[in-house]
């Protein structure tokens, strides 16, 4: 029977549909992405960065090229994956929109776990510990003034913007400047992973014993802290005040300040645009900070002299910070992925206390 030319021209049209949508293969479905920010040298085999043991230990064995991003993104068949940002606020935000906007990947229902090492603030936090974060707030967005210029009744030279003093009432935070995460989900990781035991080495006593802050001197432990995230490292006990206050101004007096770390609001502000364009769920994020150093000097030391100290690979409490992140971290990964069904349309439910 001869078809009709509308009919013939109808047939082909769906042909063709047919096969350019065999031909186009389906998003991979990415179930959780662990965000990294800094490796030493390479994924395996060497000095850990944060990335490494996520790497080796669960496998993340396919790697997926991003020549638009800083590096790599490496998955497992579980529906894992990790991505190492680099370092510094424009290296996380450039790297994340990078992945999120991938048609090779799918992360509409995905949970992202932000898991890095940071300092803490020895009234809040000790070496080796880990803090869930419910705020992060950026500490670059402002003005500055010299210290030795200062009117002499100000605290501190960093003045919020559009502002003409420090802390000036009310605050008035700019897009990209704090950053609430869902207090439920954040709840429900540290709920989960409050017990989870961390080492404690001779080597962190030793120090811990040198500081004096309210906290200083626990075993590492796995709390519930905020974070500010700026590029610039900052150190010193005058510094740690500055922190817990500008936290404290711009969360209304909700977030209490424990970590500081570099990336996170660049991190942040990257997933927000894309949950603003349907790549990403805002609700399902996750910031993990594990304590590699103290944000200040010990005692009978300089601010100075202790900053000469700091560099990476070789923070006071680095390996066990690097340990504490995986550890932590991968208690929640496994959750989720161990009971996909149950966290892939439904977000998880806090657990009683």
């Amino acid at each position: 029977m001869k078809l009709p030319k509308q009919c013939f021209v109808a047939l082909m049209g769906l042909v063709a549909f047919a096969s350019v949508s065999a031909a186009k293969p389906h998003p991979i479905q990415v179930k959780v992405v662990v965000v990294a920010m800094f490796e030493i040298g390479q994924d395996t085999g060497d000095q850990p960065g944060e990335l490494q043991y996520w790497v080796e230990r669960d496998h993340l064995d396919k790697i997926y090229p991003l020549p638009a991003a800083y590096h790599a993104a490496r998955m497992n068949s579980d529906g894992e994956m990790a991505i190492l940002t680099g370092q510094g606020t424009a290296h996380a935000a450039a790297t994340i929109m990078a992945l999120g906007l991938d048609p090779r990947f799918d992360f509409s229902h995905a949970y992202w776990l932000i898991a890095g090492i940071a300092g803490g603030s020895p009234d809040r936090i000790s070496l080796g510990a880990a803090a869930w974060a419910r705020w992060v707030v950026d500490g670059d967005l402002g003005y500055e003034i010299d210290p030795r210029e200062m009117p002499q009744d100000w605290s501190t030279g960093y003045v919020p913007l559009r502002k003409t003093r420090p802390y000036e009432p009310p605050a008035a935070p700019l897009d990209g400047q704090v950053y609430e995460l869902n207090a439920g989900l954040t709840q429900w990781a540290y709920d989960l992973t409050r017990n989870t035991p961390l080492g404690d080495p001779d080597a962190l006593k030793e120090i811990r014993a040198h500081f004096d802050g309210a906290v200083a001197q626990r075993p590492p432990f796995v709390t519930l802290g905020d974070e500010i995230s700026s590029s610039t490292y900052w150190h010193g006990k005058l510094s740690d005040a500055w922190a817990n206050n500008w936290v404290s101004y711009f969360t209304g007096g909700k977030g209490q300040f424990a970590t500081t770390a570099m990336e996170d609001s660049g991190t942040l502000q990257s997933l927000k645009y894309l949950a603003q364009a349907g790549r990403a769920d805002w609700q399902r994020i996750l910031v993990l900070r594990t304590v590699s150093n103290y944000d200040q000097q010990p005692r009978g030391m300089t601010a100075a002299e202790s900053l000469a100290h700091q560099r990476i690979g070789t923070y006071s409490a680095y390996l066990p910070s690097i340990e504490a992140a995986y550890t932590v971290g991968h208690v929640v990964v496994n959750e989720l992925l161990t009971h996909w069904l149950n966290y892939e349309q439904a977000l998880p439910l806090r657990t009683a206390p």
